[in-house]
């Protein structure tokens, strides 16, 4: 129980934080990109990879280490990030709709915090879930109905439905076995 007040609460708080992804007016998208072209370049240290929509990819050690980017972030923010892979199988079967689909090439909720697991165990996080109250929300109220005992195919319906309206097209995200 806990675990789920936790997560309901991290919904809350961010939900406050952020209002989505996408929003970006024209000069502020590229005004950004330039800022992470600036920084790439300034990075010789390689753990971060700047990509074109101006995400933030970085590797690290295991899912217990998380990113730099994540400290200058509300704790909120921290606190779904430290979860997220231990719900992957979860989030994996969740859409996105915040338009990551299109505009990172994302397949499903997860891709808005990992971009790839490596068998050794370390992780590549991606920082789009710091930008889109979209992405963190369908994560907490993912992660929170399933520590509630809802089923994947019921958490699933429950996103389809209350975003199917108002929002980007999803991600190509398969429907979970049932």
């Amino acid at each position: 129980m806990k675990k789920r007040q936790l997560i309901f609460t991290m919904t809350l708080g961010v939900s406050f934080l952020i209002s989505g992804c996408g929003n970006k007016s024209e000069d502020e998208h590229k005004n950004h990109q330039e800022q992470s072209s600036a920084k790439q370049e300034a990075s010789h240290e390689g753990h971060e990879n700047h990509l074109p929509n101006g995400d933030i990819q970085e590797l690290t050690a295991s899912m217990d280490v998380l990113p730099g980017f994540l400290e200058k972030q509300p704790d909120e923010i921290a606190a779904i990030y430290a979860e997220v892979p231990k719900y992957k199988e979860l989030l994996e079967s969740m859409p996105c709709f915040c338009g990551c689909g299109e505009s990172a090439g994302h397949k499903d909720n997860y891709d808005c915090f990992v971009s790839e697991n490596k068998e050794d165990g370390k992780i590549v996080w991606d920082d789009h879930g710091t930008k889109c109250g979209t992405c963190l929300e369908i994560a907490a109220i993912s992660m929170s109905a399933s520590a509630d005992g809802k089923t994947p195919v019921e958490i699933r319906n429950m996103i389809d439905e209350k975003y199917k309206e108002g929002y980007a097209e999803p991600t190509p995200t398969p429907m979970p076995a049932s």
